[in-house]
């Protein structure tokens, strides 16, 4: 877990790992936009059927079931070689830890917050390296509006767990070193072979804590099954839409698109796993939203 917004700018590889390119090739009848939001939607329904796993193995156990199905798909499909330079190999380690805490960190926090609270939390993570470094005064707006959302999410909401508010902001700063680990990872390795095998040191991470926390609860025939479904639905997938969808549209329109996804999240959450959220809580995912958005366009335009 994404499982995969202004990290689109792509700065690196996203979150969602894509396959290569005969995989969007049967795509190509359907608009970009429309590719975008099928991604998101798969996504977020992928979180949903991962939820539902966590009364089977635990948080653990799926992070672990998703990461290994996720790098076998990889590894299979790129077949990638371990010949490589010393100085690939750190990068190609560090994403993979990266992406294993960050998968970890945030499927902790689902088991302990509504779906879309989550994900809206988790996404301060590439806004501020959206942000970061900038000097324009609607920037320092934007990030006054995330802000604001935060503040909202918290509000009123004395249930809110706030053990599971720290793991998804814990999950939120991974994403953001994921991305600046990521443009290492592709001025260093080619195609899709660093990413399989960063792929497979994330599974090396998520593993041991799954097999400790679930044990042989792992290997029932339903358990894999569903653990393949939230690899295909959260990873294999989306990532492939959009890939499809970066071949026709610029990274800066992606990345807009992409914002939705917190409040796609806090939808999915309610129509799938009934967790309302009080009004000022959609009000803060549509801060976050919002605030995704303006810092997204306001980047560079596309050459």
């Amino acid at each position: 877990m994404a499982t995969e917004n202004v990290d689109t700018a792509e700065r690196g590889p996203s979150p969602r790992f894509s396959l290569t390119e005969p995989a969007g090739r049967g795509f190509g009848a359907i608009p970009p936009t429309a590719l975008v939001l099928l991604g998101i939607v798969s996504v977020q329904v992928g979180s949903a059927l991962a939820k539902h796993l966590f009364g089977a193995v635990g948080s653990f156990g799926t992070v672990a079931l998703r990461l290994f199905f996720a790098a076998a798909v990889l590894v299979v499909w790129w077949r990638p070689s371990p010949r490589m330079p010393r100085r690939a190999w750190t990068v190609v380690v560090g994403y993979g830890v990266v992406l294993g805490l960050m998968n970890l960190c945030f499927y902790l926090a689902l088991a302990r917050i509504p779906l879309g609270v989550a994900v809206t939390t988790e996404f301060l993570g590439p806004l501020v390296v959206a942000l970061a470094g900038s000097r324009r005064w609607l920037d320092a707006f934007w990030a006054l509006l995330a802000a604001g959302g935060v503040v909202l999410l918290m509000e009123g909401r004395g249930d809110l767990d706030l053990v599971g508010f720290l793991f998804a902001l814990g999950a939120g700063t991974c994403w953001g070193l994921y991305i600046l680990v990521g443009a290492a990872l592709g001025r260093h390795t080619t195609e899709g072979n660093g990413l399989a095998l960063g792929m497979a040191v994330a599974a090396l991470v998520a593993v041991p804590f799954g097999v400790a926390d679930s044990g042989t609860a792992l290997i029932q025939p339903w358990v894999l099954l569903a653990g393949l479904g939230v690899a295909l639905l959260s990873s294999v997938i989306p990532y492939s839409l959009d890939l499809e969808a970066l071949r026709r549209i610029p990274p800066r329109v992606f990345g807009i698109l992409m914002s939705l996804e917190p409040a796609m999240a806090a939808l999915i959450g309610l129509v799938v796993l009934h967790e309302s959220l009080l009004w000022s809580q959609w009000v803060a995912v549509l801060c976050v939203v919002a605030a995704s958005a303006g810092a997204t366009r306001g980047t560079r335009p596309d050459a």
